[in-house]
């Protein structure tokens, strides 16, 4: 049975989309430890040229949905928020639901969340009577309002974003959730930094304490990116051949991961100056920098995912680079954003020319068999002339 076939009965409900792709996963086969596939990581973001189509006719139809919103309901935000929400929902019903548009059901979970967060903003505001702070005393007082506005907003786009998940199965929506449970636990620590200061137990920091308490704090998102990172690899690992949905779920959790998990892990290795945006570049910061970029390489070539090293790249290559060059900068006369651009380049072009070849090189001679068992499959892109 074609794969055209396999996508009529899921549109047509005669079979399910978990059904289609066990199916799939059958015909492949069991995994063993090279494939003959494309060289590709496998995103199914877009569904082919009618989704395009498809998705330019539903940002203009959303478009157009809104401005006649805005003017029906001209001053009265928290009704356009919700009409949009559920606008989302009905074409959702139609594009994602049964015709399984993957670019155009992404915009319409977007739109849905964007929508959603809004409307619970503006429900809480109004029904808890938060105003903006005339002083820092009627700040302080505010403690009660504004956590309970926190957790119902948070929590209420946690609970719309799965609900839209359980419906449609759109994969953005799994960063759209690890972002706001990554912001609730945010708030949970800083109402409890905030309880401890003021019963006496935590004592407040002073104005010199800035930069220490700004890299303390760096171990929230730190901790955060690590669980979320741990879920995503939880995922590839059950879905090793990158057939399923959850795949693509794995994808965005990475995407949302990595910069959580590069940035502490930078500062805290080189000794960044938080306040002024510097490092120092000494021998240490230099060790330290080169671990991290090896480190950060070495487990996306494991978990067999570019998404990971991307962000890791653009940010070490912007910041850390920077430091490593600027000596030869200073002898050649070249500009060190020339230098930055070509070392950036360079592995970009290498990794992305020769990703397989250089995983299987690399991870299939350093980890045993029992592991590379468990790992994504080594893809050999197949020969062309």
């Amino acid at each position: 049975m074609s794969l055209a076939t396999l996508e009529a009965a899921t549109a047509s409900g005669v079979i399910s989309a978990d059904q289609r792709d066990r199916l799939l996963a059958m015909e492949a086969g069991p995994a063993s430890g090279e494939t003959e596939q494309s060289d590709e990581e496998n995103l199914r973001l877009i569904g082919g040229g009618n989704d395009l189509f498809v998705t330019v006719g539903t940002v203009l139809l959303t478009a157009g949905f809104y401005f006649v919103l805005n003017t029906i309901l001209a001053g009265r935000p928290l009704l356009i928020a919700a009409a949009l929400g559920l606008f989302a929902w009905i074409v959702a019903e139609v594009v994602t639901r049964q015709h399984r548009m993957k670019l155009s059901s992404t915009v319409l979970a977007l739109l849905f969340a964007a929508s959603g967060t809004v409307l619970l903003v503006l429900a809480v505001q109004a029904g808890l009577g938060i105003r903006m702070p005339d002083s820092l005393w009627a700040l302080i007082a505010m403690r009660g309002p504004v956590s309970q506005a926190g957790y119902l907003v948070l929590g209420g786009v946690i609970l719309a974003a799965a609900l839209y998940f359980w419906r449609f199965r759109v994969p953005i929506l799994a960063g759209v959730v690890a972002i706001a449970a990554t912001l609730l636990a945010f708030l949970q620590t800083a109402l409890m930094l905030y309880d401890g200061v003021t019963s006496g137990t935590v004592a407040p920091p002073s104005l010199q304490d800035g930069p220490e308490l700004v890299r303390a704090a760096l171990y929230m998102p730190l901790v955060c990116g690590l669980l979320i990172f741990a879920t995503a690899v939880a995922l590839d690992l059950h879905d090793r051949e990158r057939r399923t949905i959850w795949s693509d779920c794995a994808f965005w959790l990475h995407v949302v991961s990595a910069p959580m998990l590069v940035h502490p892990l930078f500062i805290m290795a080189t000794g960044q100056d938080i306040a002024f945006g510097r490092i120092e570049p000494g021998t240490d910061a230099t060790v330290m920098l080169t671990l991290l970029i090896i480190g950060f390489v070495y487990v996306a070539l494991a978990i067999d995912r570019r998404s990971l090293l991307v962000p890791t790249l653009a940010y070490f290559g912007t910041l850390g680079i920077y430091y490593l060059v600027h000596s030869a900068a200073n002898t050649t006369g070249i500009p060190p954003f020339a230098l930055i651009l070509l070392v950036v380049g360079s592995l970009v072009i290498l990794f992305g020319a020769g990703w397989q070849r250089i995983r299987r090189l690399i991870i299939g001679s350093t980890l045993p068999t029992s592991v590379l068992s468990k790992l994504p499959p080594f893809r050999i892109p197949p020969f062309r002339t």
